[in-house]
């Protein structure tokens, strides 16, 4: 592979400075959304405010069955960012560094210089802690930007994140120098720490966006896109907003465009009949924010129940849909600049959310699960030449890659794991796949971790149909491995058809034994063609 990827790249690289003489190449604008599920009102949500995301639907094509590489912001950013799976980048968890495994991966950006392309980006693009302190530097060129103090309307955010006078007063009270063991200084104590007790969950202010980091990232890119559009070279710029992520901080008006009492709850807060406890996740994230564990009824870790009561969670489901508002806002700000500039119908526009969020389903809050909510994340691409539409193919962020490359008149790479969409934006009743890939990694049950199986770890591959999702979850196993019935340690099967909620496993149901057959040849077949020779 790496040799491959080193032969493709050399062989690009050759003809660049051809490329870059042409002046007609689409710029290629690229919106990362932290935690963004298809709570979209262009994916048929009727309370959510979206307007500015909407009209970029308007524009593109909304792909309605989107899945995620995997559900966790590193692995997935990763997987589109290079067009390959998580069990090739083997970015499979926010700590491995993406370089230290895969040096010569060629990155979207990466590919883009080679096509003639200035880069740049601002926010949140890769995971920060699978690439080095530069975000990753021979992927833009131009330095990766990064906000000042003086950026933002009342200074840098606590703990990167609040701006409330309390808890100003905390962190200045709190900032003393400490020492270690040997007596040397080891720097400023934060008001909380990244690994450990988190500030609250969400925060509602009367300021204005650039006191928070979308607002200041949004109102940077603006700057950034200027330049590049006057430099009169195609751009490629990527603009990654973290909100809706957690904590939920955002200007008090985008609170004030929601009713609390009108907050939806999920109808389904159970887990699955049939299904293992392994499979769910315990809301950890969420309740590690202060203000959150002490309104939950169980928090046994081990068997993943939550109970949140039903004031909070509604207070919650409130706190995120302003947050998707308030990006909502940066985004139609991006829109309006390309627009003004006059290029913005000769421009590339990308918007995806890196994966799904539970908002109480299942009894979960959160991602890192492969079940629907956490999996299935918006992705909408509008381009220069092809109408606007929906599209129900199934598709997967490793599509991304190869996609931008056609529509932006490049040749698309051999090696990438995805396909091309532009036959799906050109006609949105034909499909590319069958199927999308989703994986996550577990630990087994406690009571078969005891019978001596403790260190034996679980990688689950949920196969999604239009109708179903078939879950293999096997031990000590990943897909560049030679494949054996004996690693699988149980399955899920859910019908979206006849149970959208996924009340109930049916692998073992007796009626479902044809279809679980025929997907189960699918999850074979897909092993066998990434088994590495």
């Amino acid at each position: 592979m790496k040799k491959l990827i080193a032969t493709y790249l050399l062989g690009i690289l050759s003809i660049a400075p051809i490329i870059a003489q042409v002046k007609t190449k689409p710029n290629v604008l690229f919106i990362a959304v932290d935690d963004l599920k298809p709570l979209l009102g262009c994916y048929g949500d009727k309370i959510i405010k979206t307007p500015n995301i909407d009209r970029l639907a308007k524009m593109g094509t909304v792909f309605l069955n989107n899945y995620c590489q995997q559900a966790v912001c590193g692995p997935t950013r990763a997987s589109i960012l290079t067009g390959m799976r998580p069990d090739v980048t083997k970015i499979r968890d926010l700590h491995t560094k993406m370089r230290d495994i895969n040096p010569n991966i060629i990155t979207l950006p990466e590919y883009f210089i080679s096509q003639g392309y200035t880069t740049s980006g601002i926010g949140k693009i890769f995971h920060p802690s699978c690439v080095d302190k530069k975000f990753d530097p021979q992927s833009w060129t131009i330095p990766f930007l990064v906000a000042k103090e003086s950026d933002y309307f009342n200074g840098l955010p606590v703990q990167k994140h609040y701006q409330s006078s309390e808890l100003r007063a905390l962190q200045a009270k709190e900032e003393v120098l400490s020492t270690d063991e040997k007596g040397k200084k080891k720097g400023k104590k934060e008001v909380d720490d990244e690994d450990g007790a988190r500030g609250p969950a969400f925060e509602c202010l009367n300021l204005p966006d650039d006191a928070y980091d979308d607002g200041v990232s949004a109102k940077l890119a603006v700057k950034q896109i200027e330049m590049l559009n006057a430099a009169k070279k195609p751009f490629f710029m990527a603009v990654g907003f973290r909100k809706p992520h957690l904590p939920f901080v955002s200007p008090k008006k985008y609170w004030d465009l929601y009713n609390r009492e009108d907050m939806p709850i999920a109808e389904f807060q159970d887990h699955a009949a049939n299904s293992k406890d392994f499979s769910y996740q315990n809301s950890g994230e969420v309740s590690s924010y202060s203000g959150v564990k002490e309104y939950a009824k169980f928090t046994d870790k081990n068997i993943n129940r939550f109970g949140l009561a039903i004031e909070k969670q509604k207070e919650l489901v409130h706190a995120y849909y302003a947050a998707v508002s308030y990006t909502d806002t940066q985004v139609g700000i991006l829109l309006n600049t390309l627009e003004k500039l006059g290029t913005l119908n000769n421009t590339i526009i990308v918007l995806w959310g890196d994966h799904g969020w539970h908002l109480g389903d299942h009894d979960m809050w959160g991602k890192h699960t492969n079940y629907e909510q956490a999996t299935k994340a918006p992705l909408i691409i509008a381009a220069p030449g092809l109408k606007a539409g929906e599209s129900k193919s199934m598709t997967e962020f490793v599509d991304v890659f190869p996609t931008l490359c056609e529509l932006s008149g490049g040749t698309v790479p051999s090696y990438l794991d995805g396909k091309s969409l532009v036959p799906v934006m050109k006609n949105n009743k034909v499909s590319v796949k069958e199927y999308a890939m989703s994986q996550y990694p577990r630990k087994m049950d406690k009571a078969d971790q005891k019978k001596g199986d403790g260190k034996v770890k679980l990688m689950g591959y949920s196969l999604r149909t239009e109708q179903y999702r078939y879950t293999v979850w096997l031990k000590n196993f990943t897909s560049d491995q030679a494949y054996s019935a004996d690693k699988v340690y149980t399955k899920e099967l859910y019908d979206y058809e006849n149970d959208p909620l996924e009340k109930i496993n049916v692998s073992d149901d007796k009626k479902y034994a044809t279809i679980a057959a025929d997907l189960d040849k699918k999850m074979l077949a897909y092993f066998k063609s990434k088994e590495v020779k």
